[in-house]
């Protein structure tokens, strides 16, 4: 589908596959409205990136691009998106923009919690190679930095590591998808070519839950 000229929103995790699916929106012409990012239930961290609330404020400022936060278990997570699809549609936004590579079943669950909302759908990213996208990514001009990563995969010496070429060597040459793709790590972005600034953060505590380590972010 085209973009141009359609109010959007981006399903928003902070990280870079989310980043990028919003850089390529812009250049072709959307028109950003909202950024969505869905949290636990205490509302306290992002869904899988393990992102603050106000980190990703700080975020959405420096971006232009007003934040919506939904909290939810994951039990009642499906119900909740919906909720928030109907809200944005309501409000007068087309298109939902999302930074799926390639996982089929992910691309499935958008469409039809889409569909129930009456929204579109606009997947920049898929089924580009995913060393591509993080070439893309990094061609661009975004910085990122690891925040949470598989344990029984990686070493979590790569936690806090800023994103680059040698990081992605180092990630291929061990066997590791490069992009995560599927589940081996994730990002926060802190500037690029759609930042107005690039954000000051810190490296705080890390904590392991299971298998993931994350690294907590904090802003200066």
């Amino acid at each position: 589908m085209k973009i141009k000229n359609r109010p959007f929103f981006c399903s928003w995790s902070g990280g870079k596959d989310s980043c990028l699916a919003l850089y390529y929106a812009l250049q072709e012409g959307g028109i950003p409205k909202q950024l969505l990012t869905m949290f636990n239930e205490e509302g306290i961290r992002s869904r899988s990136h393990g992102l603050s609330l106000p980190l990703l404020q700080k975020q959405a400022e420096a971006l232009g691009i007003p934040l919506t936060a939904a909290a939810a278990t994951w039990e009642d997570y499906e119900a909740e998106f919906i909720n928030k699809l109907q809200q944005l549609k309501a409000s007068g936004i087309e298109v939902g923009v999302y930074g799926d590579i390639d996982l089929e079943q992910h691309r499935a669950w958008v469409e039809q919690v889409s569909k129930q909302a009456g929204m579109l759908v606009y997947h920049p990213l898929w089924q580009k190679p995913r060393l591509q996208v993080l070439n893309e990514f990094l061609a661009a001009g975004f910085k990122a930095v690891v925040v949470s990563l598989d344990g029984s995969r990686l070493d979590k010496k790569y936690l806090g590591c800023v994103v680059d070429q040698q990081l992605l060597q180092e990630f291929v040459q061990a066997g590791i998808d490069p992009a995560g793709e599927n589940g081996e790590y994730h990002t926060v972005v802190i500037g690029g070519p759609i930042f107005k600034s690039e954000l000051p953060i810190i490296l705080e505590e890390q904590q392991k839950h299971g298998n993931y380590w994350f690294q907590s972010v904090a802003l200066i």
